[in-house]
C-alpha cells in the first residue's frame, strides 16, 4: 500500500415509521434514505423478500451495483491509458445471496457480464486482458469474501457504427 487514505462518509435514514414505529413486525416500512454530502439522497428499502419496496434500491441491488461500476471505472481508465478506445460499455451484473437456517446469510457469487464495444482499429485481445487487470484492481472486489467472476463480451464497432460480432 502506498499509504494513502481515502473516507467515506453517508448517512442512512429510517424513514418507514408509520405512526408506530416497530410496534411489530408488520407496523412498519423498511423504507430507508441512503445520503453523502454534496450529492442526492437514495431512497433505498430492504429486499421485497423481507418486506421492502421493490421500487426502492436494496442494499443487495447496491451492492452488485458497486462491483460492476468498479470494475467498469478500472477497465474503462485501463482501456484509455492502454489505448483501446471504448465507444459503449454495459454490465448486466447478477449477483447470488444465499440465506441460512437461523434467517442469516451471505452472498456466494456475483457475476459481472461486461459488454463492451471498441472503436474499429482498437486491440481485441487487449480489450479482453484489460479486464484481468481492472478485476485485479477493483477495490470493492478486493473487499469482499466472496468470488467476483467476470464473463466479458467485446465487439468491435464498423465504420458505419454499427458493432460486428465478437471475434
Amino acid at each position: 500500500m502506498s499509504g494513502r487514505e481515502h473516507h467515506y462518509s453517508t448517512a442512512v435514514t429510517w424513514t418507514g415509521n408509520q405512526g408506530t414505529g416497530t410496534s411489530g413486525y408488520k407496523a412498519y416500512s423498511r423504507d430507508i434514505e441512503i445520503a453523502a454530502p454534496g450529492k442526492p439522497p437514495i431512497p433505498a428499502s430492504s429486499d421485497p423478500a423481507f418486506r421492502g419496496d421493490p421500487a426502492r434500491y436494496n442494499p443487495e441491488d447496491m451492492l452488485v451495483a458497486s462491483l460492476s461500476a468498479c470494475h467498469m471505472l478500472w477497465y474503462l481508465h485501463l482501456c484509455a491509458v492502454n489505448g483501446v478506445t471504448v465507444t459503449a460499455y454495459s454490465d448486466p451484473a447478477t449477483g447470488t445471496m444465499a440465506e441460512d437456517s437461523g434467517g442469516g446469510g451471505r452472498f456466494t457469487v456475483v457475476v459481472l457480464r461486461p459488454q463492451v464495444t471498441l472503436a474499429p482499429g482498437s486491440d481485441a485481445a487487449k480489450a479482453e486482458a484489460l479486464h484481468h487487470e481492472a478485476h485485479e484492481k477493483c477495490f470493492i472486489a478486493n473487499s469482499v469474501n466472496f468470488p467476483v467472476r467476470v464473463e466479458a463480451q467485446t465487439v468491435t464497432s464498423s465504420a458505419g457504427g454499427r458493432a460486428d460480432p465478437p471475434a
